[in-house]
């Protein structure tokens, strides 16, 4: 993980400046305040603010005064039925707002949920770091033959090691060339990165940056409501999720534990563990529940929807 010495004093400045509130907070999100996780090669994420927390749900959902005076037991159990029962609006009462670093084509997938507020550092106006993500070796993989946006088996050998010369030598030369057109130092990490030929006035920044690869490291602030930030989370946690982005959303998940624990414990439990059937999926489960014999050709599922039901079910001999 890389931040700079800028943003550790920012950091640090910040946690010792602790003010007075009179608003609700959350100890164990406290802990964990403007401190960055690492993620990645050289990204990250930070929760740089919230709003609200589990009992911020429960005064929207019973529109009471204050903090009201429910046992926790039965907030609880209220905050279970929201959950169960697809109730949205009490969770978008409580709101949290992220800084991360994290490369561009994973950013460019994050962007599609667009249910957040999203203020990127911009290249027009500011330098980017000579920073890429390179993945590990167990994470190349070829492309797979059954998922058309998902990977098959791993790549190993001369092949493997050819792939990452690549990655790493187009990176390294993409942003020596974004350098040399902006005329700076590529190897500086100052901000006020130094002209490397005084007689050369350099490419706009809009325009130079065009020539970057997409794993190259960009930050933005993430601000979003407890709703769409588990609708992110349902989606992205999944062991289906690409893996460069799953990995932050799990960092993200522990978030949610620290931050709203009740609600967390809802959302493992109706969103993340759980499943949604169709219509008739559901006739096929009380068949065989009845013991009745169903195949796909007598379900009314194509195949795809008939495969994903048995692996649901675990029903290896109809899955075959």
């Amino acid at each position: 993980m890389a931040i700079s010495d800028q943003q550790l004093d920012e950091i640090r400045a910040a946690r010792a400046n602790g003010t007075a509130t009179l608003r609700p907070t959350v100890p164990a999100l406290e802990e964990i305040l403007f401190e960055p996780i690492p993620v990645l090669d050289h990204g990250f994420l930070r929760v740089i603010d919230y709003m609200g927390d589990d009992a911020a749900v429960v005064q929207a959902a019973r529109v009471s005064y204050g903090r009201g005076t429910k046992k926790v037991t039965e907030d609880r159990g209220l905050i279970m039925y929201l959950m169960r029962h697809w109730h949205t609006t009490p969770f978008e009462m409580a709101e949290i707002k992220f800084h991360v670093k994290l490369p561009i084509f994973v950013a460019r997938q994050w962007i599609r949920h667009r249910t957040a507020s999203i203020n990127e550092y911009s290249a027009r106006y500011s330098i980017l770091d000579k920073e890429f993500y390179i993945p590990d070796e167990a994470h190349l993989a070829a492309q797979s033959t059954v998922n058309r946006q998902g990977r098959g088996e791993i790549l190993t050998g001369d092949e493997a090691a050819r792939v990452l010369d690549l990655l790493r030598g187009d990176a390294e030369k993409a942003h020596a060339d974004y350098a040399w057109m902006l005329n700076e130092n590529p190897d500086s990490q100052n901000p006020d990165l130094t002209r490397a030929d005084p007689n050369r006035s350099g490419l706009a920044r809009e325009l130079a940056r065009m020539n970057l690869t997409l794993n190259t490291y960009t930050q933005w602030y993430w601000k979003t409501n407890l709703h769409n930030f588990m609708h992110f989370l349902r989606l992205r946690a999944d062991s289906h999720a690409q893996y460069e982005i799953r990995v932050y959303a799990e960092k993200m998940l522990d978030v949610l534990r620290r931050w709203t624990p009740l609600t967390y414990e809802a959302f493992l439990e109706y969103r993340h563990g759980a499943v949604n059937v169709s219509r008739t999926a559901l006739k096929v489960v009380r068949q065989l529940l009845a013991g009745e014999q169903v195949s796909m050709e007598s379900s009314g599922l194509s195949p795809r929807e008939w495969r994903e039901l048995m692996d649901v079910l675990d029903v290896k001999a109809a899955r075959d």
